[in-house]
Order: C-alpha cells, then structure tokens, then sequence
C-alpha cells in the first residue's frame, strides 16, 4: 500500500506541475485562443502625419506595442523600444506603439520629453484609459507587445511587463530578413 501512496502523491504533483505550466504558457491568454498565426487586425491610424492603416507598413516586420503615458512599465520600457527601433529599421521593421491616451497635450509632451524614435499613434477612441484598438487585440493591460510578420500574421506572443523582460533585438529580429 506505501508504494501505491508514492505512486498516487507523485500523480498529483505531476498533474499540478502540468497545470502550472499550462497557465504559464505565454499562448495562453486568460482562457483565450492564442491569437498567434491569425491574421492582424487592420486599423486606422496617422503616419508621419498622413492618415493611413496599419496594413500600409505590409512587407515590413512590425513590433506593435500597447502603451500609455500614465503607465510605469510602459514609460520604462521606452528607451528599450526607442533602441529596437534602431536596430531593426534597416532590416526592415519597424516598432509602432499604440498608446491609450485620452490627452493629446500630454500624449505630445511625453514624446517631446522620452524622445520617442519610433512610429507611435495615440488613439482617438480610447475611454478611461481604455483602447478599443488595443481591444481588439485582447490587450486589457499596458504595456503588451505583438510582432507582425511580413504577411500580415501575428507572430507567436510573449507578453513583456517589464523592460527587463523584454527581448533582446535579436530575438525579435527573427521575423526579419538577414
């Protein structure tokens, strides 16, 4: 009977341990489908200025991020994007933040202040600090991250909180040409 006791506790922790890693798996998204491999959702936003869409920048990779300036980790996390930017621009690719801002005055002044590199669009739309852009990606909390590959499709998803967190360029340059 002992061996059927070590047999049945080693069972139980096998089946915690494997329900652990479930809910760490970082396809899964708070009972969600993975929205890795599906096709990325087009919206409308400003480039340089001009209006455009998300799918005007087709055939380069694209780090979108879903940030605010009222956001700790997401103010952090700026140089680290301000830095990929540089480092994939030439390959290609280019990081575009989203940002759920319902200011545009102080939206503007923290791209002044953070001297943001990187294509950025505040929504319009956004609501109690809430994005209907980044909604649609599942996003609920800022800052996240998808890359989108050259055809459109969102890559296999990490979700970064914190700068340390975040990969390195080389990492993220895997979609990219070499």
């Amino acid at each position: 009977m002992g061996i059927l006791r070590k047999i049945a506790a080693w069972a139980v922790v096998g089946l915690a341990g494997l329900v652990v890693a479930f809910f760490a798996m970082p396809s899964y998204r708070q009972g969600e489908a993975s929205i890795a491999g599906k096709k990325a959702l087009d919206f409308p936003l400003e480039i340089a200025g001009k209006p455009g869409h998300l799918t005007d920048l087709k055939n380069k990779v694209v780090v979108l991020n879903f940030w605010a300036t009222w956001c700790p980790p997401c103010v952090e996390e700026t140089p680290s994007l301000n830095h990929l930017q540089k480092y994939i621009e030439a390959r290609n690719g280019v990081v575009l933040g989203v940002a759920a801002d319902e200011d545009p005055a102080k939206y503007e002044q923290f791209l002044r202040d953070q001297g943001v590199a990187f294509i950025t669009y505040r929504d319009p739309t956004t609501k109690d600090n809430h994005s209907p852009i980044a909604a649609t990606y599942g996003t609920s909390m800022y800052p996240e991250t998808y890359i989108i590959d050259r055809h459109g499709k969102i890559a296999p998803f990490w979700p970064v909180r914190q700068p340390s967190q975040a990969p390195p360029p080389e990492k993220a340059s895997t979609c990219l040409p070499m």
